[in-house]
């Protein structure tokens, strides 16, 4: 490893990303390339413990590289690769079930939530997944993971299961990763009450066309006791404005947010701004995104080659692992 230290992030191949993938996750992925060794991973082989059929997983699974790498993640900074490419981490996952209490599983808070979600799927590994993610993570000697608080309960998992390997075999073979929380940890949805997601059908896709991004910014909910246009509003309660934060220039922010309060701008002229300095922003990632895609081929490399690089840490992990254990 070297002397930056080394980053490890998964993905779930979810597809094409929205905002709130960008602001809560990609935007920081980049960031991190220039300070840190950094290695992304779509973990397909997570998303087989929620998925029912696997027919766009492939699909998915390239259109989420292509935003990754639309949005400045580079193959040259990052090893970037998918997850089933590596068949150690399965090895390693099974081992670190044997240090894992059952109840440990069972009690972490997002297992809880897909049991809501699912009840009709609580399959094997959704148990586990925990433990693959461990392992994800373990495998690599990963020091830092980059995540949002919502994931802070899995790196202390992630944290305990290490320690528990390496007490019980006596060795210092796996690292403890340190958590790093992401700026932007969560990012509302148009519908200004959850948080973005695909499957709420409350998101903003990065590569949708400017009239697309138009017509989902126009959907979203602002102050909701803001009646009528000569109503004040409260843009500290306004999802519009929480983009415009991010996405407007200072002035602009400081114009909407004096404005709104004395009813000087309505809802609607916020929405049109926001869309265009939207747009704005994400015209030239649309225009790598396209340049990507018309080579696909060469993505699919670019995949096989970070494979390739993840590979050569993922033996040499796995060559200590079973000495530690005493495997002949």
């Amino acid at each position: 490893m070297s002397n930056k230290g080394r980053v490890f992030s998964g993905a779930r191949p979810t597809g094409r990303q929205h905002l709130g993938n960008y602001l809560g996750a990609m935007k920081n992925y980049v960031a991190l390339q220039d300070d840190y060794e950094c290695v992304y991973c779509v973990v397909d082989i997570h998303a087989l413990t929620t998925m029912e059929t696997t027919q766009n997983l492939k699909a998915n699974t390239l259109d989420m590289v292509l935003d990754w790498l639309a949005a400045g993640m580079s193959p040259e900074k990052s090893i970037i690769f998918v997850q089933s490419h590596v068949p150690e981490v399965m090895e390693l996952h099974t081992i670190l079930s044997m240090v894992t209490p059952l109840g440990k599983l069972t009690d972490l808070p997002t297992f809880k939530d897909k049991v809501r979600e699912q009840p009709h799927n609580i399959n094997y590994g959704l148990v586990g997944y925990p433990v693959l993610m461990a392992a994800d993570i373990a495998l690599y000697k990963a020091d830092t993971v980059p995540v949002g608080v919502d994931q802070a309960p899995h790196i202390e998992f992630t944290r305990e299961v290490v320690r528990s390997f390496n007490y019980r075999y006596n060795c210092d073979v796996l690292v403890e990763p340190q958590m790093k929380v992401t700026e932007f940890p969560k990012v509302i949805g148009i519908d200004g009450q959850q948080k973005m997601s695909k499957s709420l059908d409350n998101h903003i896709e990065m590569a949708s066309t400017p009239e697309e991004t138009n017509k989902r910014v126009m959907m979203m909910v602002t102050d909701p006791q803001r009646q009528r246009r000569s109503d004040p509003g409260n843009p500290d309660i306004c999802n519009v404005f929480s983009l415009h934060k991010v996405f407007s220039s200072p002035d602009e922010v400081e114009m909407i947010d004096r404005e709104c309060r004395l009813a000087g701008i309505g809802c609607l002229d916020c929405k049109k701004l926001l869309a265009k300095n939207l747009n704005t922003h994400l015209e030239p990632f649309r225009d790598r995104r396209a340049e990507f895609e018309k080579h696909s081929s060469d993505v699919v490399d670019m995949l096989n080659t970070g494979a390739e690089k993840a590979s050569a840490i993922a033996v040499k992990t796995m060559q200590e692992v079973r000495s530690a254990i005493g495997l002949l």
